[in-house]
């Protein structure tokens, strides 16, 4: 793969915010969901997700600048530069390198050579052989709607090697968040005495469908509720719109513009963790349509 930092526009000094918020602009720009059948932008999604899996990670960052890994996650060999020897070395290309040394053709050399293992990935002790090891993660984009995110929803996603995967996202997820799925990353690679490597996690990280009637304040959510003249004055029912459907509420009499209420949990979605929050809800006088009597109920007081 590519430079990462090249496939995601930014420069190698960008700051974790810079990187994260040109990956979600690249997601959303070449996400299947707006690109269907577009086979050039389904492989520039998944290089997208491919390179922040790399840069987005500050553990996988660190070790891809210092030539540890390369663009796809992998280790390179034990003299850097994916298999040859450092500055001034070997290259893969050369003459006697064509093609390079991986790690399985490095253990297989010094096993040969010494009748042991090697440091890094080989385990040493004459065992001869590489170890076990984790796949690496891989980072998913995934859009849901406020009122999922408000609630909570369960998504059938396609993860890792397994097909599709029953995700739980929690009430109260916020745009722009990541939720780790365990074992739904890459495969992990085998040892060879037959250990097998553990799978890598799902990265995934959402977006969130805003809703202009509401506005999210932490757990609790607001919004503007227009009332009629009437109903403020001498007060009655209306019905107001929540995340879970449409409740009735009472409106006092002599309510003004202004004037809030406060509709117990009706806000963000309770879990283990927190109780559900609140929905605050903002009057706002609409006179409407006046009917003549109305007015000429008005004029008389001036008169």
């Amino acid at each position: 793969m590519s430079d990462p930092y090249s496939v995601l526009g930014v420069s190698k000094t960008a700051t974790d915010k810079e990187i994260r918020s040109a990956y979600r602009k690249l997601a959303k720009q070449y996400h299947p969901d707006h690109n269907p059948d577009d086979k050039k932008a389904e492989e520039r999604f998944k290089s997208v997700g491919q390179a922040y899996n790399i840069v987005g990670d500050k553990e996988k960052r660190a070790r891809f600048d210092r030539g540890e890994i390369d663009a796809d996650g992998q280790e390179r060999g034990p003299f850097g530069g994916g298999g040859g020897y450092g500055p001034g070395g070997p290259r893969p290309g050369a003459q006697g390198f064509q093609g390079g040394f991986n790690q399985e053709d490095l253990g297989s050399f010094f096993s040969d050579m010494f009748s042991g293992g090697f440091s890094g990935d080989f385990q040493p002790g004459g065992s001869g052989g590489r170890r076990a090891s984790k796949g690496s993660d891989r980072r998913y984009a995934v859009t849901i709607s406020f009122q999922q995110a408000v609630l909570g929803t369960s998504l059938d996603l396609a993860l890792g090697e397994g097909g599709h995967t029953e995700v739980r996202i929690p009430p109260g997820v916020e745009d722009g968040q990541t939720l780790r799925v365990r074992g739904k990353g890459a495969p992990g690679r085998s040892g060879m005495d037959g250990q097998p490597g553990v799978a890598g996690d799902a990265l995934l990280t959402i977006t969130v469908t805003p809703d202009s009637r509401y506005v999210r304040e932490g757990r609790n959510l607001r919004i503007t509720q227009n009332l009629d003249l009437k109903t403020a004055i001498l007060g009655g029912k209306i019905a107001v719109s929540t995340p879970k459907g449409d409740v009735s509420v009472k409106i006092p009499k002599h309510s003004d513009s202004g004037k809030v209420l406060r509709l117990s949990g009706r806000g963000i979605g309770g879990d283990k963790k927190h109780p559900a929050g609140d929905l605050l809800v903002t009057l706002q006088v609409h006179i409407g349509t006046v009917s003549p009597e109305l007015e000429a109920f008005f004029g008389q007081q001036e008169s």
